[in-house]
């Protein structure tokens, strides 16, 4: 790699870097290029759930607007309006003018994270019992991932002897939503590895490529990393895991944490740097969303490394000489907003999955709305994200497929814990593991 700065793909020309040095008057020239059109309102998760203005974008950049310029004040009402959003960004797909409405919500959280009084009046300056055992994990297991793959075995010892399903039955965690989350672990493939920094690639080599880990895939989602890497070697590429990656910061960048988002980014920078590749590819889409929009806000270089979901770089390979054993089965492709919205990927999904001789491939109803996932909203406003998530159920049992595919881990454990509640066996999966599976039996 003769740079390492992360360049995206494709990412969209709406995301131009705001510089951190005066973010309000940033924010301010960009609200102003809204021309409050509506178009983006039927495309809004909270619009159409509440009819509201003020949850939809057109009416959240006002109320920035107005805060920012002092016409209105910041209070928990604006908080509220605020924190209801998604940052699917459904609206930057169909905005006429091409406004950046994902770094404008990002800039206003880290104005009210910045405003603690404000925090405090909204209820987020007391912590619960269920918030602080979040922010003990965020502190110590999101920022330092690594610590992810310490965890790893004693969870696959907790689902296999079904001590984890025993104690989610227990009435005293029945009320803790994030503990209550971790359901769908107990019907998960969990298979055991320890990474090294590189996998030789099998049979004519094409080059090199990195994969980027994350952080809580490192425990529920391995079958589909290591699908990756299947896959990956197969089609002649060397893959490279650098130890000292970490988390990409999405979580922190959707709470307002300016300074944490800065430090994951110089941390993942460092740790990529030097290796000679082609490429930094993520498995999880909201991962790649968040390294894509690092990279837009980066220093031009002279020779950049794409960040690409793996999806996409996997579409423009050639696929000559691998086979796919035959699947009878039928399968809905969800399709990840940030796969769809930001990194305008999801097309990708469908010539991939056609590669798999007998497969029924079906596009799941209603793909351009968010699944209420979205990071973890799902946790913060369950109201909302229960409402996105029922319409997605009922969008799955329409289809009724063998399996459900999403190329996002937190999209897939959402509706995989929907499923389960209704007492639906349907398997929940990404695209590569499908294919690494098939390609396994040839």
């Amino acid at each position: 790699m003769k740079n390492s700065s992360f360049h995206p793909a494709n990412s969209t020309e709406n995301q131009q870097a705001l510089t951190p040095a005066d973010p309000s008057a940033e924010l301010l020239a960009e609200a102003n290029r809204c021309v409050a059109c509506g178009l983006c309102l039927p495309h809004c998760p909270t619009y159409r759930l509440t009819q509201s203005e003020a949850d939809s974008p057109r009416g959240r950049i006002a109320l920035m607007s107005g805060v920012t310029s002092a016409r209105i004040p910041m209070n928990a009402r604006y908080v509220q309006h605020m924190d209801r959003c998604l940052t699917c960004r459904a609206c930057e797909r169909v905005c006429p003018n091409s406004v950046a409405y994902g770094r404008l919500i990002d800039h206003a959280r880290t104005m009210i994270q910045a405003n603690v009084q404000v925090r405090v009046k909204d209820g987020g300056g007391g912590q619960s019992r269920q918030g602080r055992l979040r922010h003990f994990l965020e502190r110590a297991l999101i920022a330092h991932p690594a610590r992810f793959d310490m965890l790893r075995p004693f969870v696959r010892l907790m689902v296999k002897s079904r001590l984890l399903a025993m104690l989610l039955r227990l009435n005293i965690l029945k009320k803790h939503a994030l503990i209550q989350s971790q359901w769908f672990l107990t019907h998960r493939l969990l298979p055991g590895h320890f990474w090294r920094t590189s996998y030789p690639a099998k049979g004519q080599p094409r080059g090199a490529v990195a994969l980027f880990l994350g952080c809580v895939a490192r425990v529920i989602d391995m079958e589909t990393l290591l699908s990756a890497l299947t896959v990956l070697n197969r089609l002649g590429y060397t893959v490279h895991v650098p130890r000292a990656q970490t988390c990409c910061g999405a979580l922190y960048q959707h709470a307002g944490l300016a300074d944490e988002v800065a430090a994951l980014a110089r941390r993942n920078h460092q740790a990529f740097a030097g290796l000679d590749i082609q490429a930094i590819l993520s498995t999880a889409s909201g991962c790649g969303a968040q390294l894509a929009d690092v990279a837009a806000q980066s220093p031009a270089h002279a020779a950049a490394v794409p960040v690409m979901d793996i999806n996409q770089f996997l579409a423009g390979q050639d696929w000559s000489g691998i086979r796919f054993a035959p699947l009878q089965r039928k399968v809905a492709v969800h399709e990840a907003c940030t796969l769809r919205n930001v990194l305008r990927a999801s097309s990708h999904l469908y010539p991939l999955l056609a590669r798999v001789p007998g497969l029924e491939i079906q596009a799941l109803a209603g793909n351009d709305q968010c699944c209420g996932a979205a990071g973890t909203y799902y946790l913060d406003q369950p109201a909302f994200a229960n409402a996105l998530l029922d319409d997605k159920l009922q969008a799955i049992e329409q289809a009724d497929p063998d399996y459900l595919v999403t190329a996002n881990v937190g999209c897939a454990l959402h509706m995989a814990n929907g499923l389960m509640k209704k007492g639906r066996n349907i398997e929940v999966l990404h695209p590569v593991t499908l294919l690494a599976r098939q390609m396994r039996i040839q």
